[in-house]
C-alpha cells in the first residue's frame, strides 16, 4: 500500500499578523489557536491517516523552532529540511520529492501549509482519501475549498469537468476585485485555492522536468550538496541559489494535463489577517475577541490580544488592537490587510521590531531583553534542564551573572563551579566561559552585560553542541 508522506511547508513571514508574527518566529510557530502552535496543528490532524513520520521544509534561521516543536508532540523523527533562502513553493515540493525518492520509494506527497485552519478534521480526512485514490491513478490532485464569502484575499479554481471523485481544473484564477469575487460566489462553480495538495512524488518530478527542467536541475544540484546536520538536513546554499523561484501553481498546476480538484468544506481558514483570525476564535456576546490581561467598557466587533500587560478598551466597534512587549498595534478590521504597510515602514527606518520579539529563542532555552542604555544591557535568561549554551567569549563586554532560581553550572577562564539560587558571578572582557543547567528544573537568572558594545555579533563561539561554532 503507497505510504502518504505529509510534506509540511513552514517557511514565509506571515507580516499581515504582525506584531505578534515576525521574522524569527512568524505565524507558523505560534499558538493563535488552542494551546498547539500552528505547525504542531498541522501534524496532529493527520492522526488516524496512518502517514509516514513528516518531512518539515523551513528556513535556516527557524530550524531550533521547528526541532523543539517537533520534539513538543513527540515528532522528533522528523525530517527538517532547511532552506538557505526562500524560492516559493515548487521548489521546496521538489526537494521533499527528491529525498523521498532517495529514500527508495514512491510516495504519496501530502503538501500542507503550516499556518491553517481546520475545524472539521474529519471532513478533511474524508477528502484527503478521496484525493488518495485519484493521485494513485497518477493525477495532481489541489483542495477546493467551497467559498461561503466573496472573498478578495484568495485565489480561485475554476471548476471543470468531472473526473471520478472529483473534478478536472478549468483554470486558476488570482485574488479577484470584489465585484468578481462576488460573480465567482454567484456561478457555483469557484473555489478557494487551498494550497494543498496530493500526488506521488515521481509524477511531480515529471511534470517538474517537463515545465520547469531548469529548476528541478538546481534542486537535484541542492541536494546533491546537501549536509546531515543533527536533526537537519542543510541545502546545497550555491545550487540552490541558482534555482528559480516559482509556485507550485505556476510552474506545474497551470500547465499539467492531469490537474484535478477535490471539494473540501471543513471549516479552512489560512489567518492570513488579523479579521481572519477573529472569525475562527469564539467570541463573547458583543462579537470581541480576546486574550489576555483585557478591560472593556461598550466594547463590540473587536479583536483585542494583550500578551504582556493590561488592556483596557472603552467605546470602540470594528478594531484590531495587539500588545506584545515592544510594540502595539490599532486597526480598523476593514484595513488589516494592511497591516504589512507598517511592516514595510519598519524594514526602510532600519527598525527591528518586525525582525524579532523581545523574547529570544534559542535551541537552549530563552532570553528577554528587559532593559538597555548606552553602555548596559539586562536579560532574564532561561536554560532548559540538561541544556548548555555554546563555549564562548567577547571581545567588548563583561557580564554579570545572577542565579534568580535553579542551579548554573559555570565554566570561568580555568574554572568551573556551581552558583545557586541569590548568587552571583563575573565574566570578564575577552574571559572564555560557559553557561550550563545541571539540574531537573529551568535554570533562571539576570544577565548585566556592560561595555563598548553589546551585538549579538560580539560572540565567538568555540564549542557548540548545536552546530553554531
Amino acid at each position: 500500500m503507497t505510504a502518504i508522506l505529509p510534506v509540511v511547508l513552514a517557511g514565509g513571514s506571515g507580516t499581515r499578523l504582525w506584531p505578534l508574527s515576525r521574522e524569527h518566529k512568524p505565524k507558523q510557530f505560534l499558538p493563535l489557536v488552542g494551546p498547539q502552535t500552528m505547525l504542531q496543528q498541522t501534524i496532529l490532524r493527520l492522526d488516524g491517516l496512518n502517514c509516514r513520520t513528516p518531512f518539515v521544509i523551513c528556513n535556516e534561521q527557524h530550524r531550533f523552532l521547528a526541532a523543539e516543536q517537533l520534539r513538543q508532540i513527540d515528532q522528533g523523527e522528523a525530517s527538517i529540511l532547511l532552506e538557505p533562502m526562500g524560492r516559493n513553493t515548487a521548489p521546496a515540493i521538489a526537494l521533499a520529492a527528491l529525498q523521498a525518492i532517495t529514500q527508495g520509494d514512491d510516495p504519496l506527497l501530502l503538501v500542507l501549509a503550516a499556518d491553517h485552519v481546520i475545524a472539521d478534521v474529519p471532513a478533511f480526512h474524508q477528502a484527503i482519501m478521496r484525493a488518495r485514490v485519484l493521485a494513485l491513478n497518477g493525477h495532481l490532485v489541489t483542495f477546493g475549498i467551497v467559498p461561503d464569502r466573496a472573498e478578495t484575499g484568495y485565489g480561485y479554481i475554476e471548476r471543470g469537468s468531472p473526473v471520478a471523485d472529483g473534478w478536472g481544473v478549468a483554470r486558476f484564477v488570482e485574488k479577484p476585485d470584489a465585484q468578481q469575487a462576488a460573480e465567482y460566489l454567484a456561478a457555483g462553480r469557484y473555489y478557494w485555492n487551498s494550497g494543498m495538495f496530493l500526488f506521488k512524488a515521481s509524477r511531480y518530478l515529471a511534470e517538474l522536468e517537463q515545465h520547469r527542467p531548469d529548476m528541478l536541475a538546481a534542486c537535484k544540484a541542492a541536494l546533491a550538496d546537501a549536509i546531515h546536520d543533527l536533526d537537519f538536513i542543510r541545502i546545497g546554499a550555491d545550487a540552490f541559489g541558482q534555482c528559480p523561484s516559482d509556485s507550485i501553481d505556476y510552474a506545474v498546476m497551470e500547465h499539467t494535463r492531469d490537474a484535478v480538484m477535490i471539494t473540501l468544506d471543513a471549516g479552512w481558514n489560512d489567518l492570513g489577517a488579523w479579521a481572519a483570525l477573529g472569525d475562527v476564535l469564539d467570541g463573547d456576546g458583543n462579537g470581541n475577541c480576546l486574550h489576555g490581561d483585557v478591560l472593556m467598557d461598550g466594547v463590540s466587533d473587536s479583536l483585542i490580544h494583550a500578551e504582556s500587560r493590561l488592556v483596557a478598551a472603552v467605546g470602540i466597534q470594528g478594531l484590531v488592537v495587539v500588545e506584545t512587549k515592544d510594540a502595539v498595534l490599532v486597526a480598523g478590521k476593514e484595513h488589516v490587510q494592511n497591516v504589512k504597510r507598517i511592516v514595510d515602514q519598519l524594514k526602510d527606518s532600519g527598525r527591528t521590531e518586525h525582525i524579532r520579539h523581545r523574547d529570544a529563542y534559542r535551541p537552549w532555552g530563552v532570553y528577554d531583553c528587559i532593559g538597555s542604555g548606552d553602555r548596559y544591557q539586562v536579560k532574564k535568561i532561561t536554560v532548559k534542564p540538561g541544556a548548555k549554551l555554546s563555549v564562548q567569549k567577547h571581545h567588548h563586554r563583561a557580564e554579570h551573572w545572577v542565579v534568580v532560581s535553579g542551579t548554573a553550572r559555570v565554566t570561568n577562564g580555568e574554572k568551573t563551579y556551581l552558583v545557586t539560587e541569590n548568587e552571583s558571578t563575573y565574566i570578564p572582557i575577552g574571559q572564555v566561559h560557559c553557561l550550563e543547567n545541571p539540574g531537573v528544573i529551568p535554570l533562571e537568572l539576570i544577565e548585566v552585560q556592560s561595555g563598548t558594545y553589546l551585538g549579538e555579533d560580539d560572540i565567538v563561539r568555540l564549542e557548540d553542541r548545536y552546530g553554531r561554532a
